[in-house]
């Protein structure tokens, strides 16, 4: 048997093959603070509550005064009044089904409840939509990623269970139409959330903005992740609701077995409180004002950022992004030699030591397209970094400038016949032939290509291709 020794330095040489979680490397997935006694404190905490288990606050009292804490602070920055409570999730993903269960539990219609949202809205309410049977409605957006809450209150019925609008949404860091749709559904009687698991510890200190938070009218719930832009480790998130009784809807209970009588706020019944206990410490710590000196950190550089892309010829940042994030899309307008394609750009980043995240272009129901992009999050270590990020970004798309995205027909074209759904070696046969995945299912070096790929495939076969990828990558060996 190895040593606690020889197991903690091989976890430390498989961490080495990580993309670095602090210093402002990696610009999506990871919020570094920049302050490593917040990292310090975080991590106490969560030593100190261990052995804890959060299903039960009647045992563990301190998970109750935690939550109790951290709901407090969270209605308080988020304009709730003494009727919004709420609960804390491991994460965005949880916080944005619950709410879609409490729709779907509290919906009185009698056709099937539907789910109505832009484009944009986070895949996890098509997770949720998925989960709970709700009918998916999404409606198409412009192509800087706003859309007009005219399009939303026009599909507005008797059977939307629920509306969904982003502060701000991630793919193109677009503030959706809050008070407008919120107050067409409260004139409706239709509960309306508000996404801000991105947005909604960074919004409340960024320059002029219209209203977008529990203080508009019609507004019934919120999400806001505390491990993005609250700077505590995954996964911790709230979710909080306007009005008791509503928000009871979202627990499940039952005294219907021999055991314990089981009741859950959440998802989860047996959970650790560690990530409770470490936002908990971090809210505790920085305050309001501790917030707001990140929060403006992250706006100038943004605002930086934003500039450098509109110096870099071929380039151009999508919309008017609202936020610590943004989407930089090929500027169309000039000759195709003149043009930076932003896959091929971030794969280049990436060789300058800094990681981008690519998202694939996306055809609406209406047959309109959103261009395939590159998305940048910023953290308050961004500051820090910004002369070396300038420099990646400007060469990167000197080293890419004139090569046009990847023409996937002639692959797709090798294809064998698709019919019928695929099953596991089959799908990964087609990944071999296609030149992705090795005997492992190892990623590429470059994901241009993979994401040029996805995107030209129907949505099915690449969902397919992707969950057997990324199945492949864990199996034993």
């Amino acid at each position: 048997m190895p040593t606690h020794s020889e197991i903690l330095a091989r976890l430390s040489a498989l961490r080495e093959a990580d993309a670095p979680t602090h210093g402002g490397h990696v610009l999506s997935y990871v919020y570094d603070s920049g302050l490593a006694e917040l990292d310090e404190l975080a991590a106490q905490a969560m030593r100190l509550v261990q052995p804890v288990n959060g299903l039960d606050p009647t045992t563990f009292t301190s998970v109750a005064v935690m939550e109790r804490e951290v709901i407090g602070f969270a209605r308080h920055l988020l304009g709730g009044d003494d009727d919004v409570v709420g609960s804390v999730t491991t994460g965005g993903t949880e916080s944005c089904l619950l709410a879609v269960k409490t729709a779907r539990d509290t919906y009185a219609g009698s056709a099937p409840p539907r789910l109505l949202a832009p484009v944009t809205v986070h895949a996890a309410f098509q997770k949720a939509a998925h989960y709970f049977g709700l009918v998916l409605d999404l409606v198409p957006v412009r192509s800087d990623g706003t859309v007009a809450a005219a399009d939303l209150v026009a599909r507005m019925g008797p059977d939307v269970a629920l509306v969904v609008v982003s502060a701000p949404s991630y793919p193109q860091a677009a503030l959706d139409p809050v008070a407008e749709v919120a107050a067409a559904a409260l004139a409706r009687g239709i509960a309306c959330h508000v996404d801000a698991c991105i947005g909604g510890w960074v919004l409340p200190f960024w320059s002029d903005l219209p209203a977008w938070d529990l203080r508009v009218p019609g507004v019934t719930s919120l999400s806001a992740d505390l491990h993005k832009f609250g700077y505590a480790p995954k996964g911790a998130s709230v979710l909080l609701q306007r009005g008791r009784d509503r928000q009871r809807a979202q627990y499940f209970a039952t005294t219907r077995w021999p055991g314990y009588p089981v009741v859950n706020s959440t998802m989860l019944g047996s959970k650790s409180a560690a990530p409770l206990a470490a936002a908990w410490a971090i809210t505790q710590a920085l305050g309001v004002d501790g917030l707001r000196a990140l929060a403006e950190s992250c706006e100038r550089s943004t605002l930086a950022l934003r500039g450098v892309i509109k110096t870099i010829p071929g380039l151009r940042v999508v919309g008017a992004p609202v936020g610590p994030l943004l989407a930089v899309a090929t500027d169309d307008s000039l000759l195709p030699e003149q043009r930076v394609d932003p896959h091929h750009w971030a794969d280049q980043v990436r060789t300058h030591g800094f990681l981008l995240q690519l998202q694939p272009g996306l055809t609406q129901g209406d047959g309109t397209h959103l261009p395939h992009t590159t998305h940048l999050t910023i953290t308050p270590v961004t500051e820090g970094v910004l002369p070396a990020l300038t420099e990646a970004l400007q060469a990167a798309a000197d080293e890419v400038r004139g090569v046009p995205q990847l023409d996937i027909q002639p692959l797709l074209g090798g294809l064998p016949p698709l019919g019928g759904p695929l099953d596991s070696d089959t799908a990964f046969a087609l990944l071999q032939g296609l030149g992705v995945g090795g005997a492992e299912g190892a990623l590429p070096d470059r994901m241009a290509p993979l994401l040029a790929l996805m995107e030209a495939l129907p949505a099915p076969v690449a969902e397919r291709l992707l969950t057997e990828l990324l199945a492949r990558i864990v199996e034993p060996m």
